[in-house]
């Protein structure tokens, strides 16, 4: 049996929902520590962090994977120090700036965004912990430079990040909504940003 299901609305061909939801920022008020709540907060948020939609792009070097499995992009690509493929084969070769039908299987569609590209190198997550994840995600020299506030909005609100929730024919979503993700992560952010694993202070 298949760990997510998903509804589509059949007229349309959109993922709407994922079986899989996250819980609500709600059901962790019963956790009295304040950073046992905050790394409570972030393992739950991790179940979109750590879905193949995210994954794919988190690659351990610098070649994207494809699938819920994870399987080697084909064809072979390696992203450039930018995120990018390398000259002469950018990834908006294949990605467009929406997701493209196939009409074909087991490929039934070819994901895409006006900014498709490749996690830097410092934000590679596959075979990462999760308290290491969260570890990279609230470094600023990892992280891009990006404040707490910064990883909020990003994860909050970036149509990039959003993707993993409308990821084309033949994809399953990402857990829950981006709106329900958002708000675990302000959440983790307000309760000190803690994470799994790590000592108390």
């Amino acid at each position: 049996m298949l760990r997510f299901m998903f509804f589509i609305v059949a007229a349309f061909g959109v993922v709407v929902s994922s079986a899989e939801d996250l819980k609500p920022v709600s059901a962790f008020a019963s956790i009295a520590d304040r950073a046992e709540r905050s790394a409570a907060l972030f393992t739950e948020a991790a179940k979109v962090i750590e879905h193949p939609r995210c994954l794919n792009c988190h690659p351990a070097d610098r070649t994207p994977t494809q699938g819920d499995d994870l399987h080697p992009h084909n064809p072979t690509m390696r992203a450039d120090k930018e995120g990018h493929g390398p000259a002469g084969l950018p990834c908006s070769t294949c990605h467009q700036k929406q997701n493209t039908p196939t009409n074909v299987t087991p490929i039934e569609s070819i994901p895409g965004h006006a900014h498709w590209m490749l996690a830097p190198p410092s934000m590679a997550w596959q075979g990462v912990k999760t308290g290491d994840i969260c570890q990279q995600i609230k470094d600023p020299a990892r992280n891009g430079g990006r404040t707490l506030e910064k990883i909020h909005e990003h994860m909050a609100l970036d149509t990039l990040v959003g993707w993993a929730w409308h990821p084309g024919a033949g994809r399953q979503p990402a857990p829950g909504t981006q709106k329900a993700f958002g708000e675990l992560i302000a959440a983790w952010i307000e309760t000190g940003a803690a994470c799994p694993g790590s000592p108390k202070t």
